[in-house]
């Protein structure tokens, strides 16, 4: 493979990065529309979390070939840390603003950043380490400024959903020559099957409108951006695929205050700006230096 064929694919492998990342920015947009708001709080989060999971692994389904499927011990700690993703991060959604729930979620970077170099052997570069300091300010700013408000727990949540949102990162890097449809569609079916008994014993009632929505949310903010990701993080490795999805934090608050009206404290205002910071730093002033793979035939 030449040098031009590596670059290609490393940009076309960055675009599709940046293209999940879209879709996934949808999330806010999605969870913090009025016809979900007649949800109980307390009960919203898990209740979204289970269909959401549900209709993105049904919708992406189809795409499974019996060939595609075979276990390998790995998948253990990929589903238990997506089924753990999936819940803390909808239901930090539903407890604190858009953008405190997306920023902290994706100080994933920090971790991802130390998940691989004691998984995959992947260097900590000088930038990776200042950009860590000044990511972690922000993530003081957002926690503090709120310690004694309403949004605080969800603001914990959400930093928790960041920690396994590297590991789901991780383990699709150590799982990269598995095909994307089954791993996306294991992970997305089982945790909706672990959450279910409890959704279930809620005996909430979702109206026609609000199925509809959960429809729409699973297939095109959930289960298409993730078949795109796994794609795309078989050439870019899971540091700077952790800095290119820095498009879904920035526009998941816009989504939401441009329809929602939703607006942030000025503590989380700056807690955000110093994590686009420092991942803005990490990505613009420290590339990380690429290693090409080849597709596994």
């Amino acid at each position: 493979m030449t040098d031009d064929v590596d670059h290609g694919k490393l940009f076309r492998a960055r675009l599709l990065v940046l293209l999940a990342s879209v879709l996934w920015s949808l999330s806010g947009l999605f969870i913090k529309s009025p016809p979900f708001q007649s949800i109980p709080a307390d009960d919203r989060g898990l209740i979204l979390a289970c269909y959401r999971a549900l209709f993105a692994g049904l919708f992406l389904l189809p795409l499974v070939r019996v060939r595609y499927i075979r276990w390998r011990p790995a998948l253990i700690p990929l589903l238990i840390a997506f089924a753990a993703m999936n819940v803390l991060f909808v239901t930090a959604m539903t407890r604190t603003s858009a953008a405190a729930a997306i920023f902290l979620q994706n100080t994933s970077v920090v971790w991802a950043m130390l998940f691989g170099y004691f998984l995959l052997q992947e260097r900590i570069e000088r930038g990776s380490i200042l950009a860590i300091l000044i990511v972690l300010s922000g993530i003081f700013c957002i926690v503090a400024g709120d310690w004694a408000g309403e949004n605080f727990d969800g603001n914990l949540i959400a930093l928790i959903s960041g920690v396994c949102y590297a590991l789901v990162v991780t383990f699709f890097r150590i799982l990269r020559d598995e095909h994307p449809a089954w791993l996306v569609a294991l992970c997305l079916l089982t945790s909706a099957a672990i959450v279910a008994p409890w959704v279930w014993k809620l005996g909430i009632t979702l109206t026609g409108q609000q199925f509809f929505l959960l429809a729409l949310l699973g297939a095109v903010q959930l289960g298409t951006p993730y078949v795109v990701f796994s794609h795309a993080v078989k050439t870019v490795n899971s540091q700077e695929a952790s800095l290119l999805v820095l498009t879904e934090p920035i526009l998941n608050p816009i989504w939401v205050w441009l329809f929602w009206g939703e607006t942030v404290s000025v503590s989380t205002f700056v807690g955000c700006t110093l994590i686009i910071a420092g991942l803005f730093v990490r990505f613009l002033l420290f590339r990380p230096r690429q290693v090409i793979q080849q597709d596994p035939q």
